[in-house]
């Protein structure tokens, strides 16, 4: 399983980069806003270079099919590894799936996103997505249960042997990563905040923090002994 940033923030993704954990980022419109980063292409292009080969969604923003597809093709150019989201369907309920299809038989990665049910995922997956991403956050709002949806999804695309992968995002909570983890997530797209709520522990502090001072303690007996020796000789 892979871990991917769901920010635009130059700081953050660097940092986790750093900590070696980080497969790839994610973006969206509102992500951009709230990162400040107000030219995208710019944006895009700087955050595409600094990860390397790692993959970098960045989603259209039009309803329309013929823009989607002006707007992918233009940002395919950006860099190798960008990956453009498209919707699974526009906000009046259209069929974004014709324009998956076309952008798959153009070599564009494609990750079909806003995906809640598991009939968006097989269709996306049979018109070429690359990733199928799971909103969990969403679909639980809707009183279903995400990790059954991510768990048929993974045993529908296993068994039939399909190449895209599922991506589960829209995180609230650390739960929601475990369930997504051992609900067979392809890839988790995890928001920066909740790493460090991942990596911390209370007892864990406490347990360094004893061994610490266990050793002090060791390294003063030994020093002990080593002067008893010396004198001793």
């Amino acid at each position: 399983m892979r871990i991917f940033l769901d920010s635009a923030s130059v700081s953050e993704i660097e940092n986790w980069l750093g900590e070696g954990v980080v497969d790839g980022v994610t973006t969206n419109p509102s992500i951009m806003f709230k990162d400040r980063v107000f030219d995208l292409e710019e944006g895009a292009r700087y955050i595409a270079r600094i990860i390397g080969n790692r993959p970098l969604s960045v989603e259209v923003t039009s309803n329309h099919r013929a823009e989607m597809l002006s707007q992918a093709r233009s940002f395919s150019r950006w860099a190798p590894n960008i990956v453009v989201k498209i919707p699974i369907i526009n906000e009046f309920g259209e069929s974004s799936l014709g324009v998956i299809s076309t952008l798959k038989e153009e070599g564009i990665a494609v990750n079909a996103t806003a995906i809640l049910s598991f009939n968006q995922s097989i269709l996306a997956a049979k018109a070429g997505a690359t990733y199928v991403s799971i909103f969990a956050g969403r679909v639980a709002d809707e009183g279903n249960d995400p990790s059954l949806v991510i768990r048929n999804v993974r045993q529908w695309l296993d068994a039939w042997a399909l190449s895209a992968e599922i991506i589960v995002g829209s995180i609230r909570s650390v739960m929601d990563i475990q369930n997504a983890a051992l609900a067979g997530a392809h890839v988790i797209t995890i928001p920066p905040q909740f790493f460090s709520k991942m990596l911390d522990h209370k007892y864990t502090r406490e347990t360094v923090k004893q061994f610490n001072l266990d050793a002090d303690k060791a390294l003063e007996q030994i020093a002990v002994a080593r002067t008893a020796a010396a004198g001793a000789s």
